[in-house]
């Protein structure tokens, strides 16, 4: 028992000469749990929903009325149903709300007319909400008005409920849980291949004395930045693909079988991007326990935060600013854009060049970090 408390404290004392290992290990939980508590629902709120009320009635304003006081949509009003379906597939809604001209004249014949609602099926999160809490439409307060019975008619039949709710999934109609996740997987993936392995590189290097040893060689700095983060940008491009096939043969995933060019394009921003990162936390760490824990730090709340299981819109308005500084956000919605929602290159150029941004800056980051840190 002695020599296990020895060697406990030992390690306590190779703790304490690593003051900034410290700080990590007691600051970034603490802020984490702040972050999530504040930021993660299982519930949404208050996520964009397109509407088109051609029946412009007493009655479909208490549809209305109904969806926007349970508190998970925020209504907005479009041309036609065509505009509801492409704003969902751009990302500007999450869901969408289509009442026909005749929903009154239907009420008033008690034929049950159809309300139609449409939801974003690349979102896991919405698809549940919606299967859990379509009911409260149909509610008795929203449709007790909405019976009529004319005392003279023979025979009338009053259908159980004055309307119908009539949801369609859009992009996955089977509701697969491994397309809702299998796209964002494969950028977690190649974020932990990329970010841990390149930001590990050089600290290794370091601790093993031989650093010095690289600088001295004929080398160029530059060379020395290339032939350290190469092996790695190989290691991801191929690990991105292979995912990608293997996902589309074990789970059917949707491929393109044609067009890669915006595939290629997301791939190498999105890993020229972590790679640069990496790197740059890789000059600012003294060990490769440091350079390992600030690489979690940013996993985790990039998996979190960036719309990948929860909605960004969903997450409090001082959150959000946090989810669009995290590469991950842009990766998410372009791979589901292409892979599930069928969207062009030019659909989603916003996020493609938010996307470039950010391997710009974290290259310019990383190579004037990675100069200093050799000077």
């Amino acid at each position: 028992m002695k020599l296990i408390l020895a060697m406990a404290k030992k390690e306590f004392l190779q703790l304490r000469r690593d003051p900034r290992l410290i700080g990590f290990i007691l600051f970034f939980p603490v802020l984490l749990m702040i972050l999530f508590g504040l930021a993660l629902k299982l519930e949404p709120e208050n996520v964009r929903m397109a509407y088109v009320d051609n029946d412009q009635s007493l009655f479909s304003n208490l549809i209305k009325t109904s969806i926007w006081s349970e508190g998970y949509f925020t209504l907005y009003e479009v041309d036609n149903e065509a505009a509801i379906i492409r704003d969902i597939q751009l990302g500007k809604a999450r869901a969408g709300l289509f009442i026909s001209s005749t929903f009154s004249a239907a009420l008033f014949e008690n034929s049950q007319p159809s309300v139609q609602m449409y939801v974003d099926g690349t979102m896991p999160s919405l698809a549940t909400a919606m299967d859990n809490n379509k009911h409260s439409i149909t509610d008795d307060s929203v449709t007790n008005d909405m019976y009529f019975l004319d005392p003279d008619a023979d025979n009338v039949v009053i259908p159980p409920d004055p309307f119908v709710l009539d949801v369609e999934v859009l992009f996955n109609p089977d509701k697969k849980e491994t397309w809702f996740f299998l796209p964002g997987v494969v950028g977690v993936l190649i974020m932990q291949v990329s970010l841990i392995l390149t930001a590990t590189a050089v600290v290794r290097e370091k601790e093993n004395n031989t650093l010095e040893q690289l600088i001295a060689s004929p080398l160029s700095k530059t060379g020395f930045i290339a032939g350290k983060i190469l092996p790695y940008v190989i290691i991801a491009f191929i690990d991105f693909y292979l995912i990608l096939l293997l996902g589309a043969w074990l789970f059917d995933l949707p491929f393109p079988a044609t067009n890669q060019g915006p595939l290629f394009l997301l791939a190498l921003a999105y890993v020229a991007g972590l790679i640069a990162l990496g790197v740059a936390i890789s000059t600012i760490s003294q060990t490769q326990q440091q350079a390992i824990f600030l690489s979690i730090f940013f996993l985790i709340p990039s998996i979190l935060l960036s719309g990948f299981i929860f909605p960004v819109e969903a997450m409090p308005g001082y959150i959000q600013p946090v989810s669009w500084l995290l590469p991950f956000t842009y990766f998410v919605e372009i791979i589901r854009g292409l892979l599930l929602k069928g969207n062009s290159m030019s659909d989603l150029v916003v996020d493609y060049l938010a996307l470039l941004g950010f391997a710009t800056v974290f290259t310019w980051l990383s190579i004037v970090r990675f100069r200093k840190y050799l000077d």
